[in-house]
């Protein structure tokens, strides 16, 4: 493991799943500790004056880094949470359709099928043919399921199980051209991509900062542009609802305000981004991304397995998802972890299984050995085959 930048990641392991939750270097993390106590010192002016002047002035950061006004972005704990409030408000009619596809999160599936459910309407999983070839096809094969009934997309920027970028873009542009309300799930995106809100026009987006942006745990983002914000109720109904002392947005004094809760979290954000202006973090990025597409190349050339994109950057990042047969995925990443002290997570999209390896700075060609290993051990032992 590369000890730069001081990670709090255990030494004596191989951490290789920044993409579920990453680790804050120590720097970052003294911080978030140094506003908790700060909170706990005197918690009350703090929940109820400075800490809420402090959360503005880090939502303010954050609007700068990913490029949006400050009255269109507000903070929450995780994006499930984010979609949780936009399915949830989303004003849906019996039949109407929200267009998406068969490769988004899991517990984002179960949220617009419950709420789609519930008012009548339909959640269209559109089949993303495997492999990936171009940008074109993606776009092509995700408007095969628009129909009349269309009333919003659904997308993911970067997937979960198959670590794959998405056209969102182009996806976007052809989506205004239908009149479509566009929500997309950035959750991989910050600090893993180059993200500008504004230059994007989607209507909705939400991102995780506890990721890539190396933020601790518990910090994400929605955001809602001004044309949409109306019709977004809060997940929570608190002080900011209706309340007697309107900031300049009706979105921020809905949705800030969630009852008391520790958002030392949050008030980290700026620190991270400067953090990563003094490390120069987009060429530590593209060192990652040149060390995911490496490893790829030649696990493939190993184990002969068939890649679900080309091995390049236009569908890849700083992940890569290894497609694999295997019997019980949950087993497998348990042995992974016990045998190999490998953490690493084997994924599912429908009946496909795979194996995500993610690169963060720390990661070093000792843990691609050590994950070498153990797939030399899974195929020999027959507890998986490469496909």
């Amino acid at each position: 493991m590369n000890e730069n930048f001081n990670f709090l990641v255990r030494k004596d392991i191989t951490f290789l799943n920044f993409g579920s939750f990453g680790s804050c270097p120590k720097e970052i993390f003294s911080f978030y500790q140094d506003k908790q106590l700060e909170l706990e010192s005197q918690p009350v002016s703090f929940i109820v004056e400075e800490g809420i002047h402090q959360l503005n002035n880090a939502r303010k950061s954050l609007a700068q880094y990913v490029n949006c006004h400050d009255d269109d972005l507000v903070f929450v704990t995780n994006p499930s949470y984010a979609i949780n409030t936009i399915a949830k408000s989303l004003p849906l009619n019996i039949g109407d359709e929200v267009l998406s596809t068969n490769l988004e999160y899991g517990a984002l599936i179960r949220t617009w099928s419950y709420y789609c459910d519930k008012k009548g309407a339909k959640f269209v999983q559109q089949s993303i043919p495997l492999p990936l070839s171009t940008v074109e096809e993606v776009v092509d094969a995700f408007f095969s399921g628009y129909n009349k009934n269309t009333k919003a997309i659904f997308i993911s920027q970067i997937t979960s199980s198959t670590a794959l970028i998405l056209p969102v873009a182009e996806i976007c542009r052809e989506a205004k051209k239908r009149g479509l309300l566009t929500i997309v799930d950035g959750a991989h995106v910050p600090a893993h991509l180059a993200l500008n809100l504004r230059e994007l026009k989607a209507d909705i987006y939400t991102g995780a900062c506890h990721k890539w942006m190396m933020a601790p745990k518990g910090s994400s983002f929605l955001f809602a542009s001004k044309n949409v914000q109306e019709w977004i109720d809060p997940l929570l109904i608190s002080w900011g609802f209706q309340t007697e002392n309107p900031s300049s947005s009706r979105f921020i004094d809905h949705h800030q305000t969630a009852g008391t809760r520790d958002f030392s979290a949050f008030l980290t954000v700026p620190f991270c981004i400067d953090f990563m202006k003094r490390h120069d973090w987009e060429k530590v990025s593209r060192s990652n991304k040149e060390m995911t597409i490496e490893w790829a190349n030649r696990l493939k050339d190993s184990f002969k397995f068939n890649s679900i994109s080309p091995i390049d950057d236009t569908f890849l990042g700083q992940m890569f998802a290894i497609p694999i047969q295997t019997t019980d995925s949950l087993k497998l990443k348990e042995f992974l972890w016990e045998k190999f002290k490998i953490e690493i997570p084997v994924t599912q999209m429908e009946n496909r299984n795979f194996i995500r390896f993610s690169i963060q700075a720390f990661n070093d060609w000792d843990d691609y050995a050590a994950l070498e290993t153990a797939l030399i051990d899974l195929q020999k032992s027959e507890i998986i085959k490469f496909c």
